[in-house]
């Protein structure tokens, strides 16, 4: 056919009505439902209106979207009652999970505690062992519903334009992505843990939430959601410290750098997330300090000093206010006092503190007040089973979230007003007793230490 000819006998085929359809003309294919991203559960006997029943022996499998996960079964109890959400509950003398598919984001999580007969304690964390609530107590026949936000994400980055550089989902290592599956944390579900003394759970609601401040955190092994005992991070004790109008999501992994944050699209699926109004608390320097490592290795007091300072300028571009913390020391004491292991680090975090203007907390130095006020052997209870001198336990980590926030108040900073009310101020010269820190412990054991840092 003559080129010239094509135009005018394809014209008069679509005049006719004899052209095939095009691709846009085809009939469009089904599309998903979207998934729900609103749940109501009932934990007691008959359901009540706008709940489904969940019995113990509700397992959670993909196809039916919910249920009681990771092999944990509690135990139901009825009670008369006229509230259909207070005539019975589920308990356990062990730690208990239930899962529920959600798509990405943030969700608002009530839950109604209470035993008509007896004292209930409970403490609820969700994905990888975050503090959500701690130790709720409810005399016998009283019963109390407590809300708290719940982060939930995905590996995936929105994909990069044709022919530009990047790629479509964050780099897991093989902690995060091992043989028995992902993390908590990286997961296509919200997982919450009840446990401790009496928990007793009636009902679960469980709502998706997009208009909230969230509260973004990135770091090392020292502020990561850790998913075993015994070794705890200050990101994940971070959350119980906050009122449910904010969210936190902890984005930290061991080993990381800030090179690494960039190369493994880590930073990338924060900025894919993160939205005007929200917070951005950033703590490196454990690992990229490392000569040894020579594909993320900065010099503190010029590579360091430009990478913080491109983290900052990304998060103002986009309206979000920068945290920037200095790491906390590690456990090596001369004598009575604490030994700096990280070099000029923390100093250089110092500096750009004041040459940008920008909210810093010192935990270098918070954290070795709280060391040195327990002294070189008592503060060994705040170390990760005594495994090294850089990873902490529970009680450590509850600590040093404690130090974050009194920094963020100390700052004057807008999102003080979302700290907890039972919070009040937090001098790291005089810690909580180790004694009386009382957070139960998850199930499962770590069976090998972190990776890196």
């Amino acid at each position: 056919m003559h080129l010239l000819l094509r135009p005018l006998i394809i014209g008069c085929l679509a005049v006719l009505g004899l052209m095939p359809a095009r691709a846009a003309d085809a009939p469009a294919a089904p599309v998903a439902p979207p998934a729900p991203s609103s749940f109501k559960f009932d934990f007691g006997g008959q359901a009540a209106p706008g709940y489904t029943a969940v019995k113990p022996t509700t397992v959670y499998s993909k196809e039916s979207g919910f249920g009681f996960d990771l092999g944990t079964t509690p135990t139901a109890v009825g009670q008369a009652g006229g509230d259909p959400l207070r005539d019975g509950f589920v308990t356990s003398d062990k730690p208990f999970f239930f899962s529920v598919n959600v798509p990405e984001g943030n969700y608002r999580v009530t839950v109604t505690l209470g035993d008509a007969q007896a004292d209930s304690v409970t403490t609820i964390k969700s994905e990888s062992r975050r503090l959500m609530l701690e130790r709720v107590r409810t005399p016998a026949g009283k019963f109390e519903t407590r809300t708290f936000i719940a982060n939930v994400r995905n590996a995936k980055v929105p994909p990069p334009p044709l022919n530009a550089p990047g790629n479509d989902h964050v780099e897991l290592n093989n902690r995060e992505d091992g043989p028995n599956g992902l993390v908590l944390h990286w997961d296509d579900k919200l997982t919450l843990e009840f446990s401790d003394t009496h928990p007793s759970i009636g009902a679960v609601t469980i709502d998706k939430v997009d208009d909230l401040p969230t509260v973004f955190v990135i770091g090392d092994s020292t502020v990561t959601d850790q998913p075993r005992e015994p070794t705890t991070s200050w990101g994940q004790m971070l959350p119980r410290f906050f009122k449910p109008q904010v969210a936190v999501a902890n984005h930290a992994e061991s080993g990381e750098t800030m090179k690494s944050f960039l190369t493994e699209l880590r930073f990338d699926k924060v900025m894919s997330l993160i939205k005007k109004g929200d917070y951005l608390i950033m703590q490196f320097g454990h690992n990229d300090s490392k000569a040894n490592w020579p594909q993320t290795y900065v010099e503190a007091n010029t590579t360091y000093k430009s990478y913080l300072k491109t983290f900052i300028a990304e998060a103002r571009r986009r309206g979000v206010t920068p945290i920037i913390v200095n790491p906390m020391q590690r456990h090596n004491f001369d004598g009575a006092k604490v030994r700096n292991s990280h070099g000029d680090y923390p100093e250089a975090v110092r500096q750009v503190a004041k040459e940008e203007g920008v909210a810093f907390i010192d935990l270098t130095a918070m954290s070795i007040t709280f060391m040195e006020a327990l002294g070189p052997e008592k503060s060994l209870v705040a170390q990760s089973g005594g495994r090294d001198a850089t990873h902490h336990s529970a009680y450590g980590a509850y600590e040093l979230a404690k130090c974050i926030v009194q920094g963020i108040k100390d700052n004057k900073l807008d999102l003080a007003k979302y700290i907890v009310d039972d919070f009040g101020t937090f001098d790291p010269a005089h810690p909580d007793d180790p004694a009386k820190f009382d957070v139960p412990v998850s199930p499962g054991r770590a069976t090998q230490a972190p990776r890196g840092n």
